[in-house]
């Protein structure tokens, strides 16, 4: 009798985890049409950056040329000079996208990499927290990294670096050796986008994290985690570009002149980011409170993430989206009431029943409202860039009217110029491009007395016509310098030289 009674124990054990673990996948799958619809509602705000357009133009001259770029062929101010696609498998896949179905198709692309990459956080997340909380906290990530949701290479990184940070610190803190299967990941990183030398630096906190948990106990061990850093840099040079890839990414982080320039690059402002700032203090505010415990080396890491984030805001997922993974495991081993452990053994409430018992079905509604969703967004929603970053109707008058000859650009015209094959005077391309004083020297042309400066970069150029923003400061200099305007709309205004 008790042997029976030891069974069906054993039985209803069984089935309340294999319950658990289905109302855990649920959960964390939610997230994706949760975010693709929220995202849907705004999907033209992901077309806005004027970099958008020069990406998806060398995706497409990829595809068409089935070579790879190594001088710039897109800008009259620097043809010729060495220029390379880095990031070119990422502006491959925006081309494909753009190909089927035009900018929709980009945004669905970018979406769905969004919404990957929440529930892959809530899923790694939900490793160790009560599935409700780690769903929570990746929705709430997704929100507060959302001022960078652009159709840009960067978005495709982010189901990876999340994998990357995942995986890395549950190696070290098993006392494991780094799967050697993430090498992989890293090369694709590194044909995706430029940061992927941020994984190094991950990985290397990483493992200090195992050297403060072992403290030199295990050479072996020790020995496989510097191989594998070692590893790192030597597959990515698996690339197009091999170690100049590598190389591109320095010339951003170390005296690019550009970079005081560009809005991206800025520091963190707390009164242009108010929900940022309070998830800053928030963050602070209950690390302070709770008096978790964190290891010195990931404390380490926290301080790392922050300090590039305000000291330039396009980092502010590296905040936002790894902290929470480096935390989770202390915060579930410190308060046991959110951990998944407890969450587990918990009598699952009616929600989480609900789930759990119809958990195909509820699969396959969500899969068939997420087509509906792609359906629609790919074709009864056009979705297009704003003119603020287009010129569309101003383009479509200069191809009227035959205007030709090296034109003088504000900067956030330069992609679509590229885009519609009108060589720049300046573009996005400021990694590599428009250095050697070229962009100080392009902003003084703007500024109080730029007259002169401007007239000479007029002649220095040879520049026939001007593309312009309304607000561009030195369209009074063109005034009294006697050119022509030919053009004006609400977002650009054109002027030719009178001759």
């Amino acid at each position: 009798m008790n042997g029976i009674q030891a069974t069906l124990a054993s039985v209803a054990t069984a089935s309340s985890v294999n319950a658990a673990q289905r109302a855990r996948v649920m959960f964390c799958l939610l997230i994706a049409p949760v975010v693709a619809f929220a995202l849907s509602a705004h999907a033209q705000a992901i077309l806005q950056d004027p970099d958008s357009w020069w990406q998806v133009k060398v995706g497409l001259d990829l595809l068409a040329n089935r070579s790879f770029p190594v001088v710039d062929s897109y800008s009259h101010t620097f043809a010729g000079q060495p220029w390379i696609a880095k990031e070119w498998l990422g502006q491959v896949l925006l081309a494909l996208a753009y190909t089927a179905s035009g900018w929709n198709g980009v945004a669905v692309l970018i979406i769905s990499t969004i919404a990957l990459t929440g529930v892959l956080l809530s899923w790694y997340l939900s490793t160790w927290l009560r599935p409700t909380a780690a769903v929570g906290l990746a929705l709430l990530v997704a929100a507060l990294i959302a001022p960078i949701y652009t159709a840009r290479p960067h978005i495709f990184t982010f189901p990876i670096i999340v994998i990357w940070t995942a995986t890395l610190f549950r190696a070290a803190r098993d006392e494991q050796a780094p799967p050697l299967w993430l090498l992989a990941l890293l090369v694709l990183w590194a044909n995706l986008h430029a940061t992927f030398t941020i994984g190094f630096v991950i990985a290397a906190f990483a493992g200090l994290d195992l050297l403060v948990r072992t403290r030199l106990s295990n050479p072996v061990l020790l020995g496989k985690w510097i191989a594998f850093g070692l590893l790192c840099p030597v597959v990515s040079l698996i690339n197009p570009y091999g170690v100049k890839a590598i190389l591109a990414t320095f010339t951003v982080a170390y005296g690019n002149e550009a970079v005081p320039l560009i809005i991206e690059w800025d520091p963190f402002d707390a009164s242009d980011q108010r929900l940022q700032e309070m998830g800053i203090l928030v963050f602070l505010f209950a690390l302070l409170v709770s008096r978790l415990r964190v290891g010195w080396a990931k404390a380490l890491f926290i301080i790392f993430t922050l300090h590039v984030y305000l000291t330039h805001v396009r980092f502010m997922y590296l905040f936002f989206l790894l902290v929470p993974i480096v935390l989770a495991a202390e915060i579930a081993q410190q308060y046991p009431s959110l951990s998944l452990t407890k969450w587990a053994t918990d009598r699952r409430d009616g929600l989480e029943r609900f789930f759990a018992e119809r958990f195909y079905q509820i699969c396959g509604v969500a899969g068939v409202l997420l087509l509906v969703a792609t359906a629609m967004l790919t074709s009864t929603y056009p979705v297009v860039p704003s003119q603020k970053t287009s010129a569309r109707d101003a383009l479509a008058f200069v191809d009227t009217h035959h205007l030709s000859g090296n034109v003088l650009n504000s900067y956030n015209f330069g992609g679509s110029l590229i885009f519609h094959g009108i060589k720049t005077f300046i573009d996005g391309r400021t990694d590599q491009l428009f250095l050697n004083g070229f962009m100080k020297t392009d902003a003084k042309t703007g500024e109080s007395g730029g007259k002169p400066v401007l007239e000479a970069q007029l002649e220095k150029h040879a520049i026939d016509w001007a593309l312009l923003t309304p607000d561009d400061s030195r369209i009074p200099f063109f005034d009294e310098l006697g050119w022509k305007p030919a053009y004006a709309d609400d977002y650009a205004v054109i002027y030719t030289r009178d001759r």
